[in-house]
């Protein structure tokens, strides 16, 4: 990563910490004319907000007994900041498996990550709060993918919550869920993002003032 890129992705990072993820899937649904919001089953294991580039891992099911080598190579080498995404091949067959616990949590804090959104479980979940790292994750259970499935690659496109995501897109998140942004779009979903938390201040200004919602709408020429 050059050092040009660096600032530009901080400046990103930085700009979307201060909208809600409600704001940026409104702005992508708007420049990309695609969802970017991911499945209502992914949710936040505490209350966090996460903001970072993806860095991704695919699993596939597998009798196999190994342990996740291409996850477990991304938490050491991706950059402080980065949010780990683990795609499942089969996603509704593998809400019964954990994807993450708490040795990745020990490592992933010590590595300054931004957060894991996972196509699957989650255990050691009193590790995870007790560290304050983020974790979106369709399940909780204490199941081990060991001899359930196994990574298979990382640095590739993978689907998430039933959106695609490439190494380096950002991953907006909070309470209300997770929206991906396509990396060469995020800069002007930004912008749109931006736009609609300043036309919904002066909306509830209005409404305050007015006492009606309908003539708000009316007013701004919002749906």
């Amino acid at each position: 990563m050059t050092e040009r890129t660096a600032i530009d992705l901080r400046a990103l990072v930085d700009g979307f910490r201060s909208v809600t993820t409600a704001s940026v899937a409104d702005a992508v649904d708007r420049v990309t004319r695609q969802p970017g919001f991911m499945s209502h089953e992914i949710k936040p294991i505490l209350p966090a907000k996460i903001v970072g580039p993806a860095v991704t891992v695919l699993e596939r099911s597998s009798l196999a007994s190994q342990p996740p080598v291409h996850a477990l190579q991304a938490i050491d080498e991706a950059e402080p900041g980065a949010i780990i995404v683990i795609g499942m091949e089969d996603p509704p067959g593998s809400r019964n498996v954990a994807q993450w616990g708490g040795l990745m949590t020990v490592a992933a804090v010590t590595r300054r990550l931004g957060g894991a959104v996972l196509d699957a479980g989650v255990r050691d979940v009193e590790e995870i709060r007790q560290a304050g790292f983020p974790i979106f994750s369709r399940t909780v259970i204490p199941a081990t993918t060991v001899g359930r499935y196994i990574t298979v690659a990382r640095d590739i496109p993978v689907t998430c919550g039933g959106v695609l995501v490439h190494p380096g897109d950002i991953l907006v998140g909070d309470t209300d869920g997770v929206v991906m942004v396509p990396r060469a779009q995020a800069a002007e979903v930004l912008a749109v993002a931006q736009q609609i938390e300043e036309t919904e201040r002066r909306m509830s200004a209005r409404i305050r003032e007015v006492g009606s919602i309908l003539k708000a709408l009316e007013e701004f020429a919002r749906i």
